[in-house]
Formats: structure tokens, C-alpha cells, sequence
């Protein structure tokens, strides 16, 4: 891996957060829109990866495990949050939601 140049890295990162913005934004469906956030999640964690490897005490290393926990618990909730939508509003498409009275 020392061999492969940082600019690299910075490339796919920066392909990893243009796929989840756009994903993000142009997707309606709540689930694509949750997969589009973590791409983002996951390029910022890249470039933090990319970018620690010149580091002795692996702070950036640390720092993307830290990343990964809280990725992974925003996914539980989030998906916990799009069930019980899903059980009011009979559907995931983010136009549909609206507040009942």
C-alpha cells in the first residue's frame, strides 16, 4: 500500500461522496437516500485512512474506526426510524410523508 500514490485514494474518495450526493439528492426513496449518506460517510473515512498513512501514532486510523461505530449506529436507528414510517405511512417514498392530524 506504500507504493500506491495519496492521489489516488483522494480520487476514489472524492467518486465515493459525488455518488452518494448525487444519491442523496436525487433519489426519493428513503433507503437510497440512507445508502447515499453513507458513501459520503465512507469517503470521508477513506481520505481520513489515505491521509494517516504517513502517521506514526495511526490517529487517523483511530479516528476511521470511530467513523465506522457511528456509521454503523446511525444505520440501526435510521432503518429502525424507516420501519415504524413505513407501519403509518404504508410507504418510504420521501414526497409521500406528510404530518396527520
Amino acid at each position: 500500500m506504500d507504493n500506491i500514490p495519496l492521489i489516488f485514494f483522494l480520487w476514489v474518495g472524492a467518486f465515493l461522496f459525488a455518488t452518494g450526493f448525487a444519491m442523496m439528492v436525487m433519489k426519493r426513496n428513503t433507503i437510497f437516500v440512507l445508502m447515499g449518506i453513507e458513501l459520503m460517510l465512507n469517503a470521508a473515512n477513506l481520505n481520513l485512512v489515505a491521509f494517516s498513512r504517513s502517521d506514526d501514532q495511526n490517529q487517523g486510523m483511530m479516528m476511521g474506526l470511530f467513523v465506522l461505530v457511528v456509521g454503523v449506529c446511525e444505520m440501526a436507528i435510521a432503518l429502525a426510524v424507516i420501519i415504524q414510517v413505513y407501519r403509518q405511512f404504508k410507504g418510504i417514498d420521501i414526497d409521500q410523508f406528510s404530518s396527520r392530524n
